[in-house]
């Protein structure tokens, strides 16, 4: 019988031990921050039943979920009942709607879990990532205070996962609608249709922008045109220049003032919750889908690797679960898709090498010594040293080689002549040193090899 190639779909990342405990590291980090702020976590189900997870008909969301069968539906033909997440936001709402009267309002929460996506086949595209999300939800209101809460967890986690410098750019639908209409660009869905193509400006550049919207479909005047790239290149330099730049935008429709407004409160927020003004800065060309977004919208980018583009991202939104229940929902997010930032990171070498979290190694001289060296390794751990026996009697090089291999720092001997003094003979395979120590001091010199180690930049 032939053997079924060992192999993966295109879109997944899989990793080898050491990259999966870096990867595990980002993940740990993220979460660490989200609690930090107050938030708590929730799990839903990777599956949702698909009327409740496709309450919106059509586009390009339906085109790419995953719909979910089991065998015997299959043989009986019947349509998908279910279907696999695509987000974390729409589940997020059915959750919110479900348990409405079991949660305390603002609702503040976070979710590390895996979505599905029929993206296609492409290098640093996936179908199956990590997202990491928060939101606050208010029962009928939320003050726009949370809006900027938000930067202030984002500058959290990115200092901490210490990859670069980097800029969380801040925009407000509002203001960009207003501005818009300002331009007798009034209906929503021709609005979005324009935001879209300015969303591409970064990437594309102005010249490729300026001919769409002149062009047909459009049909913009080279006078609008050229109004809308001077407003959506506007970016800041600082707090002061921030407040600045939006006094000099002057008065508009109570929609454009509303949303000047807002961003005005976000921002004096922003920098009450400490967040350096090196970090934050207003950027109008950010679109984020003028259709789910209604105020605050989010970006953050490194500043010295732009290629990789927005880190983290999110918004205010009006009214969550609304289609899911009457209740008036309103709430603001972000999200860190960390499949994708894990790997373009990698790519661009901001990842320091992982370390094995298994630090020690107790090697097998003699079978007959097998609980001696089950007790040294029990007497590791419980002083918190991740710590590996081998079982199976073979030769000290082969084991000092596997050691080497797996990435585990020390490896310890314990022979009949350690046994006849009380001592270990530790080699630390990172120095290329060896030493021999009391057994009742190779706790303590451990832990502090490991401290000094911990303590060394990365």
């Amino acid at each position: 019988m032939p053997l079924t190639p060992a192999r993966t779909m295109p879109g997944v990342m899989e990793l080898l031990p050491l990259d999966q405990i870096a990867f595990q590291r980002l993940l740990d980090t993220i979460r660490a921050n989200f609690e930090r702020f107050g938030f708590l976590p929730i799990e839903t189900p990777v599956m949702e039943y698909a009327d409740v997870l496709l309450t919106k008909q059509g586009g390009e969301t339906e085109r790419q979920v995953y719909f979910v069968q089991s065998t015997g539906a299959l043989e009986q033909g019947g349509k998908p009942e279910l279907a696999l997440r695509f987000d974390l936001t729409v589940p997020l709402a059915r959750y919110v709607a479900e348990h409405e009267h079991e949660l305390a309002f603002p609702f503040r929460r976070y979710q590390i879990q895996r979505v599905y996506r029929g993206e296609r086949a492409q290098r640093g595209r996936f179908r199956e990532f990590y997202q990491c999300d928060i939101d606050v939800i208010g029962k009928d209101q939320l003050s726009v205070r949370y809006d900027a809460e938000m930067p202030a967890v984002i500058h959290s986690v990115f200092e901490e996962l210490n990859i670069g410098p980097f800029t969380i750019w801040l925009n407000n639908r509002k203001l960009m609608r207003g501005f818009f209409e300002g331009l007798g660009i009034a209906d929503a869905e021709q609005q979005a249709l324009v935001l879209r193509e300015v969303d591409k400006l970064d990437k594309r550049g102005a010249d490729y922008v300026r001919d769409t919207l002149m062009g047909e479909g459009f049909g913009l005047s080279a006078e609008a045109v050229a109004r809308i790239l001077d407003f959506v290149q506007i970016r800041s330099r600082g707090h002061g220049d921030a407040i600045a730049r939006l006094d000099a935008l002057g008065r508009g429709s109570a929609t454009f003032d509303a949303g000047v407004a807002e961003l005005r409160q976000v921002l004096e927020l922003v920098r009450a919750f400490g967040v350096p003004e090196t970090h934050y800065a207003i950027n109008l060309s950010i679109a984020r889908g003028l259709d789910y977004y209604t105020g605050t919208v989010y970006e953050t980018t490194l500043n010295e690797h732009p290629q990789i583009g927005s880190i983290c991202s999110g918004g205010r939104y009006d009214n969550l679960a609304a289609n899911y229940t009457k209740s008036h929902l309103p709430g603001v997010g972000i999200s860190i898709g960390a499949t994708r930032l894990f790997w373009q990171l990698r790519e661009a070498g901001l990842l320091p090498a992982a370390q094995s979290t298994v630090k020690a190694l107790v090697t097998q001289m003699d079978e007959a010594n097998l609980p001696q060296y089950l007790d040294l390794a029990g007497q590791l751990r419980r002083a918190g040293i991740a710590t590996e026996v081998v079982l199976e009697a073979g030769k000290l090089a082969r084991q000092f080689k596997y050691a080497d291999r797996a990435g585990i720092r020390f490896v310890l001997v314990l022979g009949p002549d350690e046994l006849a003094r009380g001592t270990v003979t530790v080699k630390d395979l990172r120095k290329q040193e060896q030493f021999e120590v009391a057994r009742a001091e190779l706790v303590k010199t451990l832990r502090v090899e490991l401290e000094q180690a911990e303590a060394m930049p990365a």
